[in-house]
């Protein structure tokens, strides 16, 4: 474990915290006191997910670098998974991002390149940072049980308990994750995820003598999609009744299990929330869930790392 430098931790002050994505790394300081970022301090750098492990790391470590000095040595950092969060070991192999991670230390890794400034990492789940940020000062506060979703590449998920991630048991799906769930015979992701949508938008504006396209990166990307959609565009419109009302009937009997009161969806496609809300809610409704309320997220952009430092924070008590 690295031996912290006195003159660049501190034992008290703002918490400095990590949110790794698959396109953009974000760095920050938490204030305790507030559960709010320090704004001056929020640095979003580009990340690249398909490159190779010291560059990854570097990446990460060059936008914790740029912090400034005087910060806890305790780090709270959000990832995707499949990660070993007890660990700090990538499991990312066979998904298509951070392959170069997989089997790779990253705690090690990253406390090496931040010596000095970085004593613990405590890692967890980015959609369970999400939920925790949602929870603590967001739309999910006030509410025991609680099914958090973050749309983007995938469907990210985390099923809060009085403020704690729930990752097994009979009341949630295998590991607490909803991408795991099928509908209509079919992994939900195939339904719901850019890579589902996008394809789904060819099929049906293809003309019957129009081969597939070969390169799927070519075709319109979700936010052209939604803008589409909202001029009124009727396939467009059609992918997002279809693919979010699938989200809310594979989603329905969870809830039931779960006894959640609200479900809070943040995430990229979030911001098409006229779309994605009445579909969504259509969905539970068709599976007799109409009940539960289903809320935009508060804090779109700063709950993973309220998140992150509020887990960072429960650790150090905890040991």
């Amino acid at each position: 474990m690295t031996v912290v430098s006195t003159g660049q931790c501190a034992a008290s002050g703002p918490v400095p915290v990590l949110d790794v994505g698959g396109t953009h790394v974000t760095a920050a300081l938490v204030d305790p006191t507030t559960s709010d970022p320090v704004p001056s301090s929020v640095i979003r750098n580009p990340l690249g997910a398909q490159a190779d492990a010291d560059g990854i790391l570097d990446a990460i470590a060059l936008a914790a670098r740029q912090l400034p000095a005087g910060h806890r040595a305790s780090w709270g950092v959000a990832m995707p998974g499949p990660f070993d969060y007890d660990t700090g070991v990538g499991r990312f192999a066979g998904i298509g991002k951070f392959e170069s991670l997989s089997g790779v230390d990253v705690g090690a890794g990253l406390r090496r390149r931040l010596a000095g400034r970085a004593e613990r990492l405590c890692f967890l789940n980015d959609a369970d940072a999400f939920a925790l940020g949602e929870y603590r000062a967001g739309a999910a506060r006030g509410h025991d049980r609680v099914v958090c979703l973050t749309l983007g590449t995938g469907i990210g998920s985390s099923f809060l308990r009085a403020g704690l991630p729930v990752h097994d048991g009979p009341e949630v799906p295998p590991d607490g994750h909803v991408h795991r769930l099928s509908i209509d015979g079919r992994p939900l992701e195939e339904t719901v995820s850019r890579r589902a949508i996008r394809v789904h938008h060819a099929r049906l504006t293809a003309r019957p003598d129009q081969p597939a396209p070969a390169d799927e990166s070519a075709l319109p990307d979700v936010h052209e999609l939604a803008v589409l959609a909202e001029q009124g565009d009727p396939a467009a419109s059609a992918v997002f009744r279809y693919a979010f009302d699938a989200l809310g009937r594979a989603l329905a009997p969870w809830i039931d299990r779960f006894e959640a009161t609200a479900v809070v969806v943040g995430g990229s496609m979030a911001q098409s929330w006229a779309l994605i809300h009445p579909a969504l809610a259509e969905g539970l409704a068709r599976a007799d869930r109409a009940s539960v309320r289903v809320l935009p997220a508060r804090q779109p952009a700063e709950a993973p790392l309220i998140g992150a430092a509020h887990w960072v924070q429960g650790a150090a008590g905890a040991s």
